[in-house]
């Protein structure tokens, strides 16, 4: 089995993706105490993947587990690990609020990428918000619920906000399926005519690898420390 190809793309796609990327990291970093520590490590952790996807390693279909688990998994475990150990738990009370509520921005110009991605045959439409993603929704009212519900840093509206991390944890969830789902391998399910394969190249390895997980954390991390 073989995915399609990713030549020639609109440069403004690249680069967009890009700006997203590096703003996303630029809310989480702004969000911690151990700025040093965090840039270090995702810097690592981006430079991995990216040299996986441009030598082609996650274009081995059949492999199993699918490779592209390899680098998604690791992520989320240690996202796990952050909240089951009492260091990683210290390093989630540090949090700034604010920041991991704006950090949802970013869902905007990530959403017109994948947009874009389908007009070019890279992603399925049940993937965008022409389809059955509504996780634009998220980005948009991101900076509202920041408005409404802080002063300073403390938050003053907390059902409204603690509801809407949930609501758009749930609109995350709903995306990250439908990818999963629509991903050439041996266990896709959806969008056979035009299967997810953007993810397979780089730079778009880092919206499963980089976003999806910090966008991710945002909302747990939120939820955890709301109904503390």
């Amino acid at each position: 089995m073989q995915p399609g190809t990713m030549h020639d793309l609109p440069i403004y796609i690249s680069v967009t993706f890009g700006v997203a990327v590096f703003t996303c990291l630029a809310f989480f970093i702004a969000s911690t105490t151990h700025k040093l520590r965090t840039i270090l490590l995702l810097s690592v952790w981006m430079t991995i993947t990216a040299i996986l996807a441009a030598k082609s390693f996650f274009l081995d279909l059949e492999a199993i587990p699918p490779r592209i688990m390899l680098v998604v998994l690791p992520s989320f475990i240690v996202i796990g690990y952050l909240f089951i150990s009492r260091t990683g738990r210290r390093f989630l009370d540090k949090l700034d609020l604010k920041m991991l509520t704006l950090l949802s921005i970013i869902r905007i110009p990530v959403e017109l990428v994948l947009y874009w991605l389908f007009l070019q045959k890279a992603v399925p439409e049940l993937m965008t918000f022409a389809g059955r993603n509504f996780d634009i929704l998220a980005g948009i009212t991101a900076p509202v619920i920041w408005f409404l519900c802080f002063k300073g840093k403390t938050v003053t509206h907390k059902r409204l906000w603690i509801g809407w991390h949930i609501i758009s944890l749930l609109l995350l969830l709903n995306i990250v399926i439908h990818a999963i789902l629509s991903a050439p391998s041996p266990f896709q399910q959806l969008a056979f005519d035009q299967p997810n394969i953007a993810i397979f190249y780089f730079p778009y390895i880092w919206l499963p690898t980089i976003v999806v997980p910090l966008v991710f954390l945002s909302h747990l991390a939120s939820i955890r420390k709301g109904f503390k």
